[in-house]
């Protein structure tokens, strides 16, 4: 394992001063998927072409977190990059990325919290680039911190979505219902920029790590036959 999920988590692991502890983060897991190992779903990641690129601006515990669906975008979408968000400071390589003239970036935030003249609802590329979703992934709270402390973020476009689905992310829950989990606004990005397909994988790849996580929290039996993994099957 070795995109840049993976890769953040052991750069904050090796910096760290004392161990993180957050809820389940101490039971035996698969170190690729995250999951009890006799839960492991490694064999079932999706390969899908993808044409878009993903900017995972992580907040500092969500690397470290065994139920962050950030994770589950660098599986899929090879040409992901994750940053540790910070107040003070911001990455040198965050700041090459955003400059490199291959990619056309989109912030993805609703745009209530926006200029209006930012505010963009569609996915308009320019001829010879390609579109960078630039997704802040943290909790709500944080995330709007984040948003409103990246001024070097202020001069992108806003992609506003507006989902008509309900969040289907049971594993840890917003106050609110229309606050998707950083997956599935992963996959509403891929199905506006013309990647239906990788879209599709990643709403199914959701589904079965969801339902694999709850099945080793709650001792529930191993079901492959199941309308989650049968929707998988059809993109591995």
């Amino acid at each position: 394992m070795t995109h840049a999920v993976f890769r953040l988590r052991a750069e904050c692991l090796a910096r760290s001063t004392r161990p993180f502890v957050a809820r389940g983060s101490r039971s035996p897991r698969c170190p690729e998927c995250r999951v009890a190992f006799d839960y492991c779903f490694c064999a079932w990641r999706p390969e899908v072409q993808v044409r878009s690129g993903v900017c995972l601006m992580m907040y500092y515990s969500e690397p470290m977190k065994p139920s962050n669906t950030g994770w589950l975008i660098a599986d899929l979408v090879p040409d992901t990059w994750a940053f540790g968000w910070s107040r003070t400071e911001v990455d040198g390589a965050l700041l090459a990325l955003l400059e490199d003239p291959q990619w056309q970036p989109y912030l993805v935030f609703p745009g209530e919290y926006a200029e209006p003249e930012r505010v963009v609802e569609r996915v308009d590329v320019t001829a010879g680039k390609r579109p960078l979703f630039i997704l802040l992934d943290a909790t709500w709270t944080e995330a709007r911190k984040m948003f409103r402390k990246s001024p070097y973020l202020d001069r992108f476009p806003v992609l506003s979505l507006t989902p008509e689905q309900i969040s289907r992310y049971r594993l840890r829950r917003s106050k609110r219902d229309e606050h998707l989990c950083t997956a599935e606004v992963g996959a509403l990005c891929l199905e506006l920029a013309g990647d239906e397909q990788a879209g599709g994988a990643l709403n199914a790849y959701l589904d079965v790590f969801t339902e694999r996580y709850l099945g080793a929290k709650r001792a529930l039996p191993l079901d492959e036959a199941s309308p989650a993994h049968q929707a998988l099957s059809s993109f591995l």
